[in-house]
């Protein structure tokens, strides 16, 4: 019985989430992993599963072993890149899901000027908003954009992110221009819809007072872009990241409004599992994008040089 292979196939089965998926994924017979498993547990004189004709749960046993697996695999993986990569370059695959609307604006730009340092990387990149399961789906890490991180994840800090209410200048002249975080509730408010509790806007004063105003959506959306679009055509007050609307404001197309308040602080975060010893590839990505936007964003920048 070769201790690595096993090691790596029950690792397959936990991630996956079963001996089907897990034998899909690896293009093996389920057989096969069902008597592996089996030689496993009786060679460490345990039961890794709790078993039952649906579904596999891990024993307490089981979940010692597989953290254990995990960083002894990845420990045996990175003695071997590093050992091959002494003297040459980073190679190997990185799967990373990035947040659509700043993934595709700025993660991008950042990735092409990574790739230039080590071309030998392969990026399997997923650009979308949905919470992936980074084990499950074989992530090797998320970037997230959030006020707090998972408790069951590590996360890195990589830049804050700051959201701010805007409207183009038009729909000002048409409707006025809102003096207070209660006036919002006369106004064609843009909404995005991903968040919980979508139909109250929570503003801060300088005080760090809390004002909750409760907003009647005149256009909801699952992306950031096409809100602030909305914004500049005048159909009403959007509520976005400055990383989406700092250049329509650099520009005069949209207006800060109600700019003495600010929304709940937010972060972009890199985030990996904690059962998860990052290869020598992950760590250099991540560092290289807290290098990238350390400081006060390029983005908020040019609201600064507006103001």
């Amino acid at each position: 019985m070769d201790r690595f292979e096993n090691m790596s196939m029950f690792i397959s089965v936990v991630e996956a989430g079963g001996i089907s998926a897990a034998a899909t994924r690896m293009n093996i017979a389920k057989s096969v992993i069902s008597r592996r498993l089996k030689e496993l547990e009786a060679y460490l004189g345990v039961e890794l599963f709790h078993r039952t004709t649906r579904r596999m749960n891990l024993t307490d046993s089981g979940r010692t072993f597989y953290q254990q697996s995990v960083r002894i695999l990845a420990d045996l993986i990175e003695a071997e890149h590093a050992t091959s990569q002494f003297h040459g370059a980073l190679k190997g695959s990185l799967k990373v899901a990035l947040p659509l609307s700043f993934g595709l604006m700025h993660l991008g730009p950042a990735i092409n000027s990574f790739l230039e340092i080590h071309p030998e990387i392969r990026f399997d990149l997923d650009f979308n908003d949905r919470q992936v399961d980074l084990l499950a789906e074989g992530f090797d890490l998320a970037i997230r954009i959030a006020n707090l991180p998972d408790s069951s994840l590590i996360a890195r800090r990589i830049a804050p992110i700051n959201v701010i209410l805007c409207a183009s200048p038009a729909y000002l002249d048409r409707n006025g221009k809102p003096d207070s975080p209660a006036a919002l509730a006369h106004h064609q408010c843009l909404v995005y819809n991903l968040t919980s509790n979508f139909e109250y806007w929570s503003l801060r004063d300088a005080e760090d007072q809390v004002t909750k105003v409760k907003i009647t959506p005149y256009l909801k959306a699952s992306n950031g872009e096409f809100l602030r679009d909305a914004a500049v055509n005048g159909l009403g007050i959007a509520l976005i990241p400055t990383f989406i609307a700092y250049q329509e404001i650099e520009k005069g197309a949209l207006v800060p409004i109600l700019d003495k308040y600010h929304y709940s602080s937010l972060a972009v975060y890199a985030i990996y599992p904690q059962t998860r010893h990052l290869s020598q590839r992950v760590r250099a990505f991540i560092d290289f994008l807290i290098k990238r936007f350390e400081g006060s964003p390029y983005w908020d920048s040019y609201l600064k040089n507006h103001e």
